[in-house]
């Protein structure tokens, strides 16, 4: 077993994680690193509850408890109710991860590809559900002899200024100064830190961008990448692992997973 599998054991067993948008793609193989780990894991979705359902059977085949809950983290109601399921199952919430988002894919150049009401849809699931997460578990977490800790999955467009669209990348990066700003008012029961990754491998950017077009970027991301190397739901869900079971002392930070390829970043993608 490996020294860092240990360590995770030792801090995630019997812990409970709050994970959102976790019935595929990030959130769905962090739910199961985590329960690799010991830890009880609250399964969120939106539409997905056949993933969900899933993503739940696989952690429980590992050893441990889940709660299924369906519901929009835009909405308050259901984070406030998503918190409740966990302290009715298991008493305690130790981690949240924020990883529920959402976007609409629209050429930078395209001005008039974006409304008022694009910016409000993606600001509210980003940045308001991910505030209205936070608040919702601090009390349970704040309860917890060791505290708690919170990860935002941001994104590169955050430190980049590019990706999916001129609105996604503004909502991460709000989601970045957000994670500042809780960062100090949670200590120092709680710690809050932000994994920024780059071109994910997997369904979520396929179906955004189309099988062509998909495979031209995921290539010139690692054509780019000093490492050679995307992200993929595994690599990024260990970045968590890291900010949730690492140091200790590590709050209001971020973490670039990208390979290196935000070093050669230009708003065209290229050197």
């Amino acid at each position: 077993m490996r020294k860092k599998e240990v360590i995770g054991m030792k801090y995630l067993s019997n812990k409970v994680a709050i994970i959102t948008g976790s019935s595929s793609g990030v959130g769905a193989a962090t739910a199961r690193l985590f329960a690799s780990l010991g830890c009880h894991v609250v399964i969120n979705y939106n539409a997905n509850s056949a993933g969900a359902e899933q993503v739940a059977k696989e952690c429980e085949e590992l050893g441990v408890e889940t709660v299924c809950f369906g519901g929009s983290v835009a909405n308050d109601t259901d984070c406030v109710a998503m918190v409740k399921a966990a302290m009715d199952k298991w008493g305690r919430v130790d981690i949240l991860v924020n990883n529920a988002g959402t976007t609409k894919f629209v050429d930078h150049n395209n001005l008039d590809g974006l409304d008022a009401e694009d910016f409000q849809r993606i600001y509210g699931v980003n940045v308001i559900g991910c505030y209205q997460m936070t608040r919702a578990a601090r009390a349970a977490m704040e309860a917890n002899d060791e505290g708690g800790a919170v990860v935002n999955i941001a994104s590169t467009a955050a430190v980049t200024g590019i990706g999916s669209s001129i609105a996604y990348a503004a909502s991460k990066g709000a989601m970045v100064t957000m994670t500042m700003s809780l960062a100090r008012v949670l200590g120092p029961n709680i710690r809050m830190n932000a994994v920024c990754p780059g071109f994910i491998e997997g369904d979520w950017l396929r179906e955004g961008l189309g099988d062509t077009q998909y495979e031209a970027v995921r290539d010139a991301n690692r054509r780019d990448a000093p490492l050679g190397v995307t992200a993929c739901p595994d690599t990024v869900a260990e970045a968590i692992l890291h900010f949730v079971t690492g140091p200790q002392v590590v709050t209001g930070e971020t973490l670039i997973v990208d390979g290196g390829r935000h070093l050669m970043s230009t708003p065209l993608g290229r050197r």
